[in-house]
């Protein structure tokens, strides 16, 4: 089974305590599509322009991912540059310039069409709405969005949230979206807006997942080197569909463990700047730290 991602390519601009890089491979189709790519074939779609280096993505097809949905257009890749403080999970963005990325309408090869399953990564909530209709009934569809659709295309984001089966958001925005500031009632409140499986990322320390009357939190990996965050919460959505879809069930349990895996992909992924440890990751390093996450969790 093969998952589809439809979301943005970048070149990212960081600096953080440790270091600092320049138009490095960034964007959510990316970072998704690398930590997906260990565990099932991958399609991206994504628009990039004419300055873009097409041979960072050679890894990628050395994976098995498919980048014959990846436009090319004329101008400039959407490019973002920031900078972490001491403190990780502040960040200021220095810049974001559109460029290309402006103006992208995914438009699906007629082969991705059918694939069964199907990530929305985060873009204009009109845009994935689009998406989904070129599509041909998938077997499950996850979401990602951020703040910026809350505040300024709700509308649009509720009935793309109406459509899917799983989404995925951070604490501020499950907050954002629900009015509530207790996060498992702001879970369940997002819930009662379409998806039947909530996963609340909270960084550093970790996540939860709400279905129904389940309830299930993992711990962020121990880390004593994290050279980048850009990229985690991509790298733990591609961990986790990704695991989920090489999968013969989609039961609770098994979420569960996708969602392990998901915090493993995005451990080793934030001890480098932008996707560089996911190009050397191995799937023995993601099973090596999969057991060492049982031995910390298990009691």
């Amino acid at each position: 089974m093969s998952i589809l991602v439809v979301g943005s390519a970048a070149l990212d601009t960081i600096k953080t305590p440790y270091g600092e890089v320049h138009d490095t491979l960034g964007g959510s189709a990316i970072f998704f599509s690398a930590a997906a790519s260990f565990f099932t074939p991958v399609k991206i779609v994504a628009v990039v322009g004419d300055d873009f280096p097409l041979t960072q993505l050679d890894f990628l097809k050395k994976r098995g991912v498919d980048t014959d949905g990846l436009e090319i257009a004329k101008g400039k890749t959407f490019r973002w540059s920031g900078v972490y403080h001491v403190d990780m999970n502040q960040r200021d963005t220095l810049s974001t310039d559109l460029n290309v990325f402006e103006t992208f309408s995914p438009k699906l090869p007629a082969n991705y069409r059918d694939t069964p399953y199907l990530f929305l990564a985060n873009i204009h909530p009109a845009l994935q709405l689009e998406v989904l209709s070129q599509m041909t009934k998938p077997r499950l569809v996850m979401l990602d969005t951020m703040n910026l659709w809350i505040s300024t295309a709700l509308p649009d984001l509720k009935k793309v949230m109406a459509k899917v089966d799983a989404i995925i958001l951070n604490d501020q925005e499950a907050r954002q979206i629900t009015g509530e500031t207790n996060l498992i009632k702001a879970a369940k409140g997002v819930s009662q807006l379409g998806p039947k499986i909530v996963i609340v990322k909270k960084g550093e320390h970790g996540a939860f997942m709400v279905s129904g009357d389940s309830f299930f939190a993992v711990p962020a990996y121990p880390l004593e080197s994290l050279y980048d965050p850009t990229g985690a919460g991509d790298s733990f959505a591609g961990g986790l569909f990704g695991y989920l879809t090489s999968c013969k069930d989609h039961s609770l349990g098994t979420m569960r463990k996708a969602m392990v895996y998901g915090s493993v992909v995005a451990s080793y992924a934030v001890e480098q700047f932008s996707v560089e440890r996911l190009r050397s990751l191995t799937m023995n390093d993601v099973e090596t730290r999969y057991g060492s996450f049982k031995d910390i969790t298990g009691f």
